[in-house]
């Protein structure tokens, strides 16, 4: 799923770390009160740069093994069990969180924070799609688009209704054997697994509880969360002419936990705030109620 990789990119240049001393990088990582002129250009500057330079890298190195075609269309909305869809979603959601972000640490108003921020990542991945559509391996996808805006309305949309992400949309990872039956497809290493293997991938809806019910006791760090996956698969859709793919049987799995807020966790220091914001994408591994159409189990950590 080249949309997630490209994601971990950017979001680990757009968060890098100084060595300022503490109180220069508190004063560095504290948003702006009014427009900073210089913040927003870098940031605009940083953005564009590195767009660019992943546009470019993607079509050397990811559509240049492959012939160019006229601009196509396809319909992969039934491969996978969603699970590419919901990558989609998780990625326009993230990106998108921290382009508003950055431009809130730069001073610009809220209302151009959601415009020029919130869908960065809608704009970036409906790039990388219209790729999509001139390469003959792949094709210009409406669902992985109906996907991008998605993920940037829940974003969007939050903070228009309550001026707050009460709920984040999280993703967690652990290892199949599925990935040993189809390296080329589902990864060979680790990293390419993360990315590649949508039977090991989870996405989260992760509900901040005190943040609906304010007036309670409720830990502010606590969310309840769930989830979406599934597993038994080796290719897109099933495969009926192979007997060895088809022996996996293919099911979705519902999962009900907790998780924990990690922008809820205390700190003076706007160095731990920043890395816990980035890191709170992840669902932290918590007691988890797993459902699926074969049975229903208890996991103590599930991740």
């Amino acid at each position: 799923m080249k949309c997630f990789a490209i994601k971990h990119i950017v979001l680990l240049v757009l968060f890098p770390i100084f060595s300022f001393s503490q109180s220069k990088l508190d004063a560095f990582l504290t948003p702006s009160d009014t427009l900073n002129k210089p913040r927003r250009n870098a940031v605009i500057i940083t953005e564009a740069s590195l767009s660019g330079m992943a546009l470019i890298g993607l079509n050397q190195l990811w559509y240049a093994d492959f012939e160019r075609s006229k601009f196509q269309t396809i319909n992969d909305n039934n491969e996978w069990l969603q699970m590419d869809k919901l990558g989609h979603v998780f990625t326009s959601y993230q990106v998108g969180r921290h382009g508003a972000q950055l431009l809130n640490w730069s001073g610009v108003s809220k209302k151009n924070q959601l415009i020029y921020g919130a869908t960065l990542g809608f704009t970036f991945l409906t790039t990388v799609e219209m790729l999509d559509g001139y390469s003959s391996a792949w094709g210009f996808s409406w669902g992985d688009i109906l996907a991008n805006g998605a993920g940037t309305g829940l974003y969007i949309g939050q903070e228009l209704l309550w001026d707050e992400q009460r709920i984040a949309l999280k993703y967690s990872f652990h290892q199949t054997g599925y990935a040993k039956q189809r390296p080329d497809k589902l990864g060979d290493s680790f990293i390419e697994q993360v990315l590649k293997d949508y039977n090991g991938q989870t996405y989260w809806l992760s509900a901040n509880l005190h943040a609906f019910f304010k007036e309670s006791k409720i830990p502010k760090w606590l969310n309840v969360a769930v989830g979406y996956g599934a597993e038994g698969m080796l290719t897109g859709v099933k495969d009926v002419d192979n007997q060895v793919l088809t022996s996996n049987e293919r099911y979705r799995q519902y999962y009900l936990g907790f998780d924990v807020n990690l922008n809820a966790i205390r700190t003076n220091s706007k160095l731990l705030r920043s890395i816990f914001d980035v890191f709170n994408m992840i669902k932290i591994p918590l007691p988890t109620l797993e459902i699926n159409k074969n049975k229903c189990v208890f996991h103590l950590f599930y991740y």
